[in-house]
Protein backbone atom coordinates (compact mmCIF):
# COMPACT_ATOMS: atom_id res chain seq x y z
CA UNK A 1 0.00 0.00 0.00
CA UNK A 2 1.28 3.45 -1.08
CA UNK A 3 0.53 7.05 -1.49
CA UNK A 4 0.83 8.22 -5.44
CA UNK A 5 0.26 11.60 -7.16
CA UNK A 6 -1.75 11.40 -10.15
CA UNK A 7 -1.56 14.31 -12.89
CA UNK A 8 -4.70 14.71 -14.53
CA UNK A 9 -5.34 17.29 -17.75
CA UNK A 10 -8.10 19.74 -17.12
CA UNK A 11 -10.28 21.08 -20.28
CA UNK A 12 -7.94 24.25 -20.34
CA UNK A 13 -4.94 22.70 -20.59
CA UNK A 14 -3.55 23.13 -16.99
CA UNK A 15 -2.56 20.03 -15.08
CA UNK A 16 -3.93 19.12 -11.65
CA UNK A 17 -2.35 16.37 -10.08
CA UNK A 18 -4.63 14.48 -7.34
CA UNK A 19 -3.28 12.08 -4.29
CA UNK A 20 -4.49 8.53 -4.00
CA UNK A 21 -4.15 5.81 -1.89
CA UNK A 22 -3.57 2.77 -3.67
CA UNK A 23 -2.20 -0.84 -3.80
CA UNK A 24 -0.87 -3.14 -6.48
CA UNK A 25 -2.86 -5.95 -7.15
CA UNK A 26 -1.78 -9.81 -9.72
CA UNK A 27 -4.04 -9.94 -12.85
CA UNK A 28 -3.96 -13.74 -13.52
CA UNK A 29 -5.22 -12.91 -17.01
CA UNK A 30 -2.62 -10.34 -17.89
CA UNK A 31 -0.04 -11.98 -16.02
CA UNK A 32 0.59 -8.55 -14.33
CA UNK A 33 0.08 -6.36 -11.73
CA UNK A 34 -2.03 -3.72 -11.79
CA UNK A 35 -2.93 -0.24 -9.57
CA UNK A 36 -5.58 -0.39 -7.50
CA UNK A 37 -7.16 2.45 -6.01
CA UNK A 38 -7.95 2.03 -2.44
CA UNK A 39 -9.11 6.00 -1.93
CA UNK A 40 -9.31 8.76 -3.50
CA UNK A 41 -8.00 12.07 -1.48
CA UNK A 42 -8.73 14.78 -4.62
CA UNK A 43 -6.49 17.24 -5.63
CA UNK A 44 -3.31 17.77 -4.25
CA UNK A 45 -3.71 21.16 -1.92
CA UNK A 46 -2.68 22.16 1.38
CA UNK A 47 -5.47 21.20 3.04
CA UNK A 48 -5.17 17.20 1.39
CA UNK A 49 -1.99 17.31 3.07
CA UNK A 50 -3.11 18.05 6.07
CA UNK A 51 -5.45 15.37 6.31
CA UNK A 52 -2.60 13.01 5.21
CA UNK A 53 -0.93 14.24 8.08
CA UNK A 54 -4.07 13.38 10.21
CA UNK A 55 -4.17 10.04 8.41
CA UNK A 56 -0.27 8.88 9.29
CA UNK A 57 -0.70 9.76 12.75
CA UNK A 58 -3.87 7.70 13.58
CA UNK A 59 -2.31 4.74 11.87
CA UNK A 60 0.94 5.10 13.54
CA UNK A 61 -0.36 5.01 17.33
CA UNK A 62 -1.47 1.61 16.62
CA UNK A 63 2.14 0.65 16.09
CA UNK A 64 4.91 0.55 18.54
CA UNK A 65 7.35 3.48 18.41
CA UNK A 66 10.17 1.60 16.68
CA UNK A 67 7.77 0.15 14.00
CA UNK A 68 6.16 3.99 14.08
CA UNK A 69 9.57 5.55 13.04
CA UNK A 70 9.92 3.18 10.71
CA UNK A 71 7.12 3.20 9.28
CA UNK A 72 7.17 7.03 8.66
CA UNK A 73 10.80 7.43 7.05
CA UNK A 74 11.92 3.74 5.81
CA UNK A 75 14.81 2.67 7.67
CA UNK A 76 15.45 5.18 10.09
CA UNK A 77 17.00 4.38 13.96
CA UNK A 78 17.26 6.40 17.11
CA UNK A 79 21.03 6.01 17.48
CA UNK A 80 21.01 8.48 20.84
CA UNK A 81 20.33 11.49 22.73
CA UNK A 82 22.74 14.22 24.81
CA UNK A 83 22.17 16.89 26.62
CA UNK A 84 22.62 20.38 24.60
CA UNK A 85 21.26 23.47 26.67
CA UNK A 86 24.26 23.71 28.97
CA UNK A 87 27.22 23.61 26.74
CA UNK A 88 25.29 25.52 24.49
CA UNK A 89 24.52 29.03 27.18
CA UNK A 90 27.67 28.39 28.48
CA UNK A 91 29.57 28.24 25.05
CA UNK A 92 27.60 31.53 24.53
CA UNK A 93 28.64 33.32 27.50
CA UNK A 94 32.03 32.38 26.12
CA UNK A 95 31.59 33.99 22.89
CA UNK A 96 30.03 36.79 24.52
CA UNK A 97 33.26 37.57 26.93
CA UNK A 98 35.29 36.75 23.61
CA UNK A 99 37.24 34.11 25.71
CA UNK A 100 37.15 31.97 22.63
CA UNK A 101 38.43 34.94 20.32
CA UNK A 102 40.96 35.73 22.70
CA UNK A 103 42.31 31.76 22.86
CA UNK A 104 42.26 31.34 18.94
CA UNK A 105 44.48 34.82 18.77
CA UNK A 106 47.00 33.59 21.11
CA UNK A 107 47.06 30.06 19.75
CA UNK A 108 48.18 31.29 16.05
CA UNK A 109 51.57 32.03 18.25
CA UNK A 110 51.99 28.49 19.34
CA UNK A 111 51.92 24.93 17.20
CA UNK A 112 49.34 23.48 18.88
CA UNK A 113 46.42 22.27 16.99
CA UNK A 114 43.39 24.26 16.09
CA UNK A 115 40.85 22.62 18.41
CA UNK A 116 42.80 23.78 21.50
CA UNK A 117 40.22 26.01 22.20
CA UNK A 118 37.45 23.94 22.50
CA UNK A 119 39.22 21.22 24.18
CA UNK A 120 39.98 24.25 27.01
CA UNK A 121 36.26 25.07 26.53
CA UNK A 122 35.23 21.41 27.08
CA UNK A 123 37.23 21.14 30.17
CA UNK A 124 35.81 24.44 31.93
CA UNK A 125 32.34 23.60 30.81
CA UNK A 126 33.16 19.99 32.63
CA UNK A 127 33.60 22.05 35.53
CA UNK A 128 30.69 23.60 35.24
CA UNK A 129 28.21 20.66 34.44
CA UNK A 130 29.67 17.59 35.58
CA UNK A 131 33.06 17.98 37.36
CA UNK A 132 35.27 15.10 37.38
CA UNK A 133 38.96 14.42 36.84
CA UNK A 134 40.54 15.01 32.82
CA UNK A 135 40.83 11.82 32.03
CA UNK A 136 36.46 11.48 32.92
CA UNK A 137 35.99 14.78 31.31
CA UNK A 138 37.58 13.40 27.91
CA UNK A 139 35.60 10.56 28.30
CA UNK A 140 32.43 13.03 29.36
CA UNK A 141 33.18 14.82 26.26
CA UNK A 142 33.32 11.85 23.54
CA UNK A 143 29.91 9.69 25.07
CA UNK A 144 27.88 11.86 27.44
CA UNK A 145 27.25 15.39 25.96
CA UNK A 146 27.01 17.44 22.56
CA UNK A 147 29.73 20.09 22.15
CA UNK A 148 29.61 22.46 19.09
CA UNK A 149 33.04 21.55 16.77
CA UNK A 150 34.52 19.05 19.46
CA UNK A 151 32.92 15.81 18.58
CA UNK A 152 35.71 13.90 20.24
CA UNK A 153 38.95 14.70 22.41
CA UNK A 154 41.69 13.18 24.12
CA UNK A 155 43.52 12.66 27.73
CA UNK A 156 46.69 14.00 25.94
CA UNK A 157 44.73 16.81 24.50
CA UNK A 158 43.30 18.01 27.22
CA UNK A 159 46.73 17.98 29.26
CA UNK A 160 48.47 19.67 26.50
CA UNK A 161 45.84 22.82 26.39
CA UNK A 162 46.16 22.75 30.24
CA UNK A 163 49.90 23.21 29.69
CA UNK A 164 48.96 25.87 27.23
CA UNK A 165 45.99 27.40 29.25
CA UNK A 166 49.22 27.98 31.68
CA UNK A 167 51.57 30.10 29.43
CA UNK A 168 49.02 32.25 27.93
CA UNK A 169 46.94 32.78 31.45
CA UNK A 170 48.57 36.80 32.19
CA UNK A 171 47.15 37.84 28.96
CA UNK A 172 43.81 35.86 28.94
CA UNK A 173 43.20 36.90 32.48
CA UNK A 174 43.65 40.08 31.95
CA UNK A 175 41.49 40.47 28.47
CA UNK A 176 38.60 38.49 30.54
CA UNK A 177 38.87 41.25 32.75
CA UNK A 178 38.23 44.22 30.74
CA UNK A 179 35.67 41.98 29.07
CA UNK A 180 33.77 41.40 32.29
CA UNK A 181 34.45 45.18 33.35
CA UNK A 182 32.45 46.51 29.87
CA UNK A 183 29.76 44.20 30.89
CA UNK A 184 28.99 45.17 34.08
CA UNK A 185 29.98 49.03 33.67
CA UNK A 186 32.51 48.52 36.22
CA UNK A 187 33.73 52.01 36.52
CA UNK A 188 34.00 53.04 39.88
CA UNK A 189 33.35 49.98 42.19
CA UNK A 190 33.99 47.30 45.38
CA UNK A 191 36.78 44.19 44.38
CA UNK A 192 36.59 42.14 47.45
CA UNK A 193 39.06 40.02 48.02
CA UNK A 194 39.62 37.13 50.10
CA UNK A 195 41.80 33.21 50.14
CA UNK A 196 41.10 29.88 51.02
CA UNK A 197 42.63 26.50 50.62
CA UNK A 198 42.57 23.28 48.99
CA UNK A 199 44.20 19.91 50.16
CA UNK A 200 45.56 16.90 49.08
CA UNK A 201 45.36 13.92 49.98
CA UNK A 202 48.83 12.82 49.86
CA UNK A 203 50.98 12.80 53.59
CA UNK A 204 54.18 14.31 51.45
CA UNK A 205 54.78 17.69 50.76
CA UNK A 206 56.92 19.08 47.63
CA UNK A 207 60.35 19.58 47.56
CA UNK A 208 61.00 23.14 48.69
CA UNK A 209 62.53 25.54 45.95
CA UNK A 210 63.45 29.02 46.23
CA UNK A 211 60.08 31.23 44.92
CA UNK A 212 59.91 34.95 44.05
CA UNK A 213 56.99 37.49 46.03
CA UNK A 214 54.57 35.66 43.21
CA UNK A 215 55.13 31.98 44.95
CA UNK A 216 56.38 30.94 41.66
CA UNK A 217 59.87 29.05 41.04
CA UNK A 218 63.03 30.84 40.59
CA UNK A 219 65.73 29.18 38.04
CA UNK A 220 68.93 27.76 40.15
CA UNK A 221 71.14 30.18 38.40
CA UNK A 222 68.77 33.09 39.75
CA UNK A 223 68.11 32.46 43.35
CA UNK A 224 69.24 34.76 46.35
CA UNK A 225 68.79 34.93 49.72
CA UNK A 226 66.06 37.43 48.69
CA UNK A 227 64.10 34.40 47.71
CA UNK A 228 61.75 32.13 49.55
CA UNK A 229 62.60 27.88 49.91
CA UNK A 230 59.05 26.58 49.69
CA UNK A 231 57.64 23.98 48.50
CA UNK A 232 53.68 24.37 46.18
CA UNK A 233 51.76 21.59 47.97
CA UNK A 234 52.99 22.39 51.64
CA UNK A 235 51.69 22.56 54.96
CA UNK A 236 49.68 25.45 56.42
CA UNK A 237 46.86 26.65 58.49
CA UNK A 238 44.21 24.95 56.42
CA UNK A 239 40.59 26.78 55.86
CA UNK A 240 39.41 23.15 55.50
CA UNK A 241 40.63 22.03 58.80
CA UNK A 242 42.77 19.50 57.85
CA UNK A 243 46.42 20.42 58.93
CA UNK A 244 47.81 17.18 58.71
CA UNK A 245 47.74 17.33 54.63
CA UNK A 246 49.43 19.66 52.30
CA UNK A 247 47.57 22.20 51.04
CA UNK A 248 47.73 25.16 48.40
CA UNK A 249 46.81 28.65 48.92
CA UNK A 250 44.06 29.76 46.46
CA UNK A 251 42.67 33.98 46.22
CA UNK A 252 39.85 35.72 44.30
CA UNK A 253 39.12 38.80 43.41
CA UNK A 254 35.46 39.55 43.11
CA UNK A 255 32.72 42.32 41.89
CA UNK A 256 29.76 43.48 44.09
CA UNK A 257 27.32 41.44 42.22
CA UNK A 258 29.57 38.07 42.58
CA UNK A 259 31.60 37.61 39.31
CA UNK A 260 34.91 36.68 40.01
CA UNK A 261 37.12 38.62 37.89
CA UNK A 262 40.93 37.27 38.79
CA UNK A 263 41.49 33.59 40.98
CA UNK A 264 45.36 33.29 42.26
CA UNK A 265 47.37 30.13 43.55
CA UNK A 266 49.99 30.41 45.90
CA UNK A 267 52.04 27.71 48.10
CA UNK A 268 50.21 26.31 51.31
CA UNK A 269 52.56 28.02 53.82
CA UNK A 270 51.41 31.48 52.40
CA UNK A 271 49.98 33.23 54.96
CA UNK A 272 47.59 35.83 54.22
CA UNK A 273 49.00 39.19 55.82
CA UNK A 274 51.07 39.93 52.58
CA UNK A 275 48.79 38.69 49.80
CA UNK A 276 46.75 41.35 49.23
CA UNK A 277 49.72 43.61 48.24
CA UNK A 278 50.74 41.30 45.37
CA UNK A 279 47.18 40.98 44.25
CA UNK A 280 46.85 45.11 44.52
CA UNK A 281 50.16 44.94 42.35
CA UNK A 282 49.35 42.62 39.84
CA UNK A 283 45.99 44.94 38.97
CA UNK A 284 47.11 47.86 39.28
CA UNK A 285 47.12 48.56 35.48
CA UNK A 286 43.80 46.60 34.93
CA UNK A 287 41.43 48.78 36.35
CA UNK A 288 39.24 51.35 34.74
CA UNK A 289 38.98 53.64 37.31
CA UNK A 290 39.04 54.09 41.16
CA UNK A 291 38.64 50.94 42.43
CA UNK A 292 37.90 50.41 46.78
CA UNK A 293 39.17 46.79 47.84
CA UNK A 294 37.76 45.58 50.59
CA UNK A 295 39.08 42.58 52.88
CA UNK A 296 38.29 40.93 56.20
CA UNK A 297 40.25 41.12 59.23
CA UNK A 298 42.94 39.38 58.45
CA UNK A 299 44.49 41.71 55.47
CA UNK A 300 44.23 45.08 58.28
CA UNK A 301 47.91 45.76 59.18
CA UNK A 302 49.16 49.14 58.68
CA UNK A 303 51.50 48.06 55.50
CA UNK A 304 48.71 47.08 53.53
CA UNK A 305 46.34 49.86 54.23
CA UNK A 306 49.26 52.08 53.27
CA UNK A 307 49.87 50.07 49.88
CA UNK A 308 46.12 49.84 49.07
CA UNK A 309 45.48 53.55 49.30
CA UNK A 310 48.18 54.19 46.12
CA UNK A 311 47.29 54.87 42.55
CA UNK A 312 43.00 56.90 44.16
CA UNK A 313 42.31 53.60 45.57
CA UNK A 314 40.34 53.38 48.78
CA UNK A 315 39.79 50.34 51.24
CA UNK A 316 37.45 48.93 53.59
CA UNK A 317 38.47 46.63 56.05
CA UNK A 318 37.64 44.65 58.86
CA UNK A 319 39.08 45.41 62.53
CA UNK A 320 39.46 42.70 64.67
CA UNK A 321 37.70 43.87 67.96
CA UNK A 322 38.81 41.84 70.35
CA UNK A 323 42.57 42.37 69.25
CA UNK A 324 43.22 44.84 72.33
CA UNK A 325 44.28 47.30 69.81
CA UNK A 326 44.17 51.25 71.37
CA UNK A 327 42.25 51.99 68.04
CA UNK A 328 39.34 49.58 68.78
CA UNK A 329 39.23 50.15 72.02
CA UNK A 330 39.03 53.85 71.85
CA UNK A 331 36.06 53.44 68.89
CA UNK A 332 34.12 50.86 71.09
CA UNK A 333 34.44 53.48 73.96
CA UNK A 334 32.47 56.85 71.76
CA UNK A 335 29.22 57.71 72.76
CA UNK A 336 26.76 58.09 70.08
CA UNK A 337 23.45 57.21 68.09
CA UNK A 338 23.08 54.34 65.80
CA UNK A 339 21.45 54.91 62.22
CA UNK A 340 19.39 52.47 61.02
CA UNK A 341 20.08 51.48 57.07
CA UNK A 342 18.25 48.57 55.62
CA UNK A 343 19.12 44.48 56.06
CA UNK A 344 18.52 44.80 59.92
CA UNK A 345 22.01 47.03 60.39
CA UNK A 346 22.86 49.88 62.62
CA UNK A 347 25.72 51.81 62.31
CA UNK A 348 27.69 55.05 63.66
CA UNK A 349 30.43 56.44 62.77
CA UNK A 350 33.52 58.05 65.09
CA UNK A 351 36.33 59.87 64.53
CA UNK A 352 39.61 58.69 65.81
CA UNK A 353 42.32 59.78 63.35
CA UNK A 354 42.71 62.31 60.76
CA UNK A 355 42.86 59.85 57.49
CA UNK A 356 40.73 57.22 58.14
CA UNK A 357 37.19 56.72 59.17
CA UNK A 358 35.83 54.00 61.33
CA UNK A 359 32.00 52.74 61.46
CA UNK A 360 30.74 50.68 64.28
CA UNK A 361 27.85 48.36 62.61
CA UNK A 362 25.29 46.28 64.94
CA UNK A 363 22.91 44.01 64.31
CA UNK A 364 20.53 42.81 66.82
CA UNK A 365 20.28 39.52 65.75
CA UNK A 366 23.22 38.48 65.35
CA UNK A 367 23.53 40.38 69.02
CA UNK A 368 20.80 37.65 70.05
CA UNK A 369 22.55 35.17 68.08
CA UNK A 370 25.74 35.88 70.05
CA UNK A 371 24.39 35.92 73.31
CA UNK A 372 22.32 32.36 73.29
CA UNK A 373 26.03 30.84 71.57
CA UNK A 374 27.37 32.46 74.50
CA UNK A 375 25.14 31.10 77.16
CA UNK A 376 25.50 27.42 75.80
CA UNK A 377 29.29 27.60 75.86
CA UNK A 378 29.58 28.86 79.18
CA UNK A 379 27.32 26.37 80.59
CA UNK A 380 28.95 23.58 78.54
CA UNK A 381 32.17 25.26 80.31
CA UNK A 382 30.88 25.19 83.72
CA UNK A 383 29.45 21.67 83.68
CA UNK A 384 33.25 20.58 83.06
CA UNK A 385 34.95 22.34 85.71
CA UNK A 386 31.59 21.93 88.13
CA UNK A 387 33.49 19.99 91.01
CA UNK A 388 37.20 20.51 89.59
CA UNK A 389 38.58 21.72 93.12
CA UNK A 390 38.75 18.07 94.97
CA UNK A 391 41.06 16.99 91.61
CA UNK A 392 44.52 16.50 92.44
CA UNK A 393 46.66 19.30 90.18
CA UNK A 394 48.06 17.19 87.61
CA UNK A 395 44.05 16.24 87.07
CA UNK A 396 42.80 19.66 86.92
CA UNK A 397 46.10 20.48 84.78
CA UNK A 398 45.05 17.53 82.03
CA UNK A 399 41.88 19.26 82.12
CA UNK A 400 42.90 22.95 81.81
CA UNK A 401 45.47 21.43 78.72
CA UNK A 402 42.32 20.00 77.01
CA UNK A 403 40.10 23.55 77.34
CA UNK A 404 42.66 25.22 75.94
CA UNK A 405 42.63 23.62 72.65
CA UNK A 406 38.64 24.85 72.34
CA UNK A 407 39.12 28.49 72.13
CA UNK A 408 35.61 29.00 72.45
CA UNK A 409 35.30 27.41 76.02
CA UNK A 410 38.85 28.45 76.77
CA UNK A 411 37.74 32.06 75.87
CA UNK A 412 35.60 32.14 79.59
CA UNK A 413 38.18 30.12 81.43
CA UNK A 414 39.54 31.65 84.63
CA UNK A 415 42.69 30.23 86.51
CA UNK A 416 42.89 31.61 90.05
CA UNK A 417 46.74 31.60 91.35
CA UNK A 418 46.04 28.67 93.03
CA UNK A 419 45.28 26.51 90.09
CA UNK A 420 41.38 26.79 90.25
CA UNK A 421 39.48 26.62 87.60
CA UNK A 422 36.75 29.37 87.20
CA UNK A 423 34.27 30.79 84.66
CA UNK A 424 35.26 34.41 83.93
CA UNK A 425 32.70 36.75 84.97
CA UNK A 426 34.23 40.00 83.45
CA UNK A 427 35.37 38.43 79.74
CA UNK A 428 31.70 37.51 79.88
CA UNK A 429 31.06 41.10 80.58
CA UNK A 430 33.13 42.26 78.16
CA UNK A 431 32.52 39.94 75.04
CA UNK A 432 28.02 41.23 76.19
CA UNK A 433 29.37 44.68 75.09
CA UNK A 434 30.61 43.01 71.36
CA UNK A 435 27.39 41.25 70.78
CA UNK A 436 26.37 41.71 67.30
CA UNK A 437 28.86 44.38 66.83
CA UNK A 438 31.94 44.70 64.23
CA UNK A 439 34.63 47.22 63.31
CA UNK A 440 35.11 49.02 59.83
CA UNK A 441 38.01 51.62 59.15
CA UNK A 442 38.03 52.80 55.56
CA UNK A 443 39.78 55.42 53.95
CA UNK A 444 37.10 57.12 51.59
CA UNK A 445 36.72 60.23 52.33
CA UNK A 446 33.20 59.86 50.44
CA UNK A 447 31.38 57.36 50.97
CA UNK A 448 28.27 56.96 53.37
CA UNK A 449 28.60 54.87 56.67
CA UNK A 450 25.76 53.24 55.25
CA UNK A 451 27.62 52.14 52.03
CA UNK A 452 30.50 51.27 53.79
CA UNK A 453 28.39 48.52 55.82
CA UNK A 454 26.80 47.57 53.05
CA UNK A 455 29.94 47.18 51.08
CA UNK A 456 31.30 44.85 54.21
CA UNK A 457 28.46 42.97 53.88
CA UNK A 458 29.00 41.92 50.64
CA UNK A 459 32.22 40.50 51.25
CA UNK A 460 30.05 37.49 51.86
CA UNK A 461 29.80 37.27 48.12
CA UNK A 462 33.34 35.93 47.98
CA UNK A 463 32.28 32.74 50.38
CA UNK A 464 29.14 32.39 48.56
CA UNK A 465 31.86 32.07 45.10
CA UNK A 466 34.05 29.78 47.47
CA UNK A 467 31.59 27.57 48.55
CA UNK A 468 29.76 27.44 44.60
CA UNK A 469 33.93 26.59 43.92
CA UNK A 470 34.42 23.60 46.05
CA UNK A 471 31.00 22.59 45.92
CA UNK A 472 28.98 23.82 42.80
CA UNK A 473 31.99 23.98 39.97
CA UNK A 474 33.83 21.26 42.74
CA UNK A 475 37.07 22.36 43.21
CA UNK A 476 38.18 19.55 45.09
CA UNK A 477 39.51 16.65 44.77
CA UNK A 478 42.37 17.62 42.81
CA UNK A 479 44.16 15.14 40.82
CA UNK A 480 46.86 17.01 39.69
CA UNK A 481 50.67 16.46 40.94
CA UNK A 482 52.50 18.88 39.06
CA UNK A 483 52.21 22.70 40.11
CA UNK A 484 51.90 24.07 36.73
CA UNK A 485 48.59 21.35 36.21
CA UNK A 486 47.66 22.56 39.53
CA UNK A 487 47.69 26.32 38.76
CA UNK A 488 45.38 25.15 35.56
CA UNK A 489 43.35 23.41 37.25
CA UNK A 490 42.28 26.34 39.56
CA UNK A 491 42.09 29.08 36.13
CA UNK A 492 39.41 26.38 34.37
CA UNK A 493 37.31 26.41 37.95
CA UNK A 494 37.71 30.13 37.98
CA UNK A 495 36.82 30.28 34.10
CA UNK A 496 33.94 27.94 35.21
CA UNK A 497 32.36 29.65 38.42
CA UNK A 498 33.01 33.47 36.18
CA UNK A 499 30.15 31.60 33.46
CA UNK A 500 28.19 30.60 36.13
CA UNK A 501 28.14 33.48 38.04
CA UNK A 502 27.05 35.39 34.61
CA UNK A 503 24.15 33.40 34.02
CA UNK A 504 22.67 33.59 37.38
CA UNK A 505 23.05 37.32 37.46
CA UNK A 506 21.05 37.85 34.14
CA UNK A 507 18.46 35.07 34.89
CA UNK A 508 18.03 35.10 38.82
CA UNK A 509 18.11 31.74 39.21
CA UNK A 510 21.04 29.86 41.04
CA UNK A 511 23.54 27.63 38.43
CA UNK A 512 21.96 24.53 39.72
CA UNK A 513 18.55 25.66 39.03
CA UNK A 514 20.06 26.17 35.44
CA UNK A 515 22.17 23.62 35.12
CA UNK A 516 19.25 21.26 35.92
CA UNK A 517 16.28 22.80 33.06
CA UNK A 518 19.46 23.39 30.27
CA UNK A 519 20.57 19.57 30.66
CA UNK A 520 16.66 18.91 29.70
CA UNK A 521 17.65 20.25 25.84
CA UNK A 522 18.69 17.11 24.34
CA UNK A 523 20.14 16.42 20.89
CA UNK A 524 19.09 13.04 19.23
CA UNK A 525 20.51 11.71 16.65
CA UNK A 526 19.10 9.52 14.03
CA UNK A 527 20.64 7.08 11.22
CA UNK A 528 18.79 5.42 8.13
CA UNK A 529 20.32 4.76 4.29
CA UNK A 530 20.11 8.60 3.54
CA UNK A 531 22.50 9.54 6.32
CA UNK A 532 22.66 10.29 9.87
CA UNK A 533 21.50 13.89 10.84
CA UNK A 534 20.79 15.39 14.75
CA UNK A 535 17.62 17.00 16.07
CA UNK A 536 17.57 19.22 19.30
CA UNK A 537 14.12 18.98 21.17
CA UNK A 538 11.50 21.57 21.23
CA UNK A 539 12.42 24.18 23.13
CA UNK A 540 9.98 25.12 25.94
CA UNK A 541 8.71 28.64 27.72
CA UNK A 542 11.44 27.91 30.77
CA UNK A 543 13.81 26.95 28.35
CA UNK A 544 12.80 30.22 25.61
CA UNK A 545 12.68 33.15 28.75
CA UNK A 546 16.19 31.69 29.73
CA UNK A 547 18.02 31.84 26.84
CA UNK A 548 15.86 35.68 26.16
CA UNK A 549 17.50 36.46 29.24
CA UNK A 550 20.92 35.36 28.19
CA UNK A 551 20.41 37.14 25.04
CA UNK A 552 21.11 33.60 23.16
CA UNK A 553 19.62 32.25 20.30
CA UNK A 554 18.17 28.68 20.81
CA UNK A 555 20.49 25.96 19.32
CA UNK A 556 19.23 25.26 15.17
CA UNK A 557 16.31 22.44 15.18
CA UNK A 558 17.64 20.02 12.83
CA UNK A 559 21.92 20.30 14.27
CA UNK A 560 24.07 18.18 11.77
CA UNK A 561 23.28 16.52 8.48
CA UNK A 562 25.85 13.43 7.02
CA UNK A 563 24.72 12.37 3.67
CA UNK A 564 25.75 8.58 3.62
CA UNK A 565 28.86 7.91 2.02
CA UNK A 566 28.79 6.41 -1.79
Amino acid sequence: MYLRSTPRRNKDGTVVRYLQLAHNVWDPAAKRSKVQVIYNFGREDASNRDALQRLVASVTRFLDPDAALSATVDGLVFVESRPLGGTWVLDGLWQQLEIGKAMKRLLKKRRLDASAERVLFALVANRALAPSSKLAAARWVNDDVAIDGLPATSDDACYRAMDWLIEISATLEEEVFHQVANLLNLEVDLLFFDTTSTYFETEDADEAIARDEQGRPVPENEASDEHQVRGFRSFGKSKDHRDDLPQVVIGMAVTRTGIPVRVWSWPGCTSDSALIRQVKDDMRDWTLSRIVWVADRGFASERNRHHLRTGDHHYIIGEKLRSGSAEATEALARQGRYQDVRDNLRVKEVRIREDERFVICFNPDAADRDAKTRDRLVAHLTELIDNTDKLAPTKRAELRGVISTKPGLNRYLRVTPGGLLRIDAAKIKAEENLDGKYLLRTSDPKMTTEDIALGYKQLLEVERGWRDMKQVIDLRPVFHRKEERIRAHVLLCWLALLLARIAETQTGQTWPTLRHELDRIKLGTFTGPAGTFQQRTEITKPQRDLLHALKLDPPPRIYQLAPASR
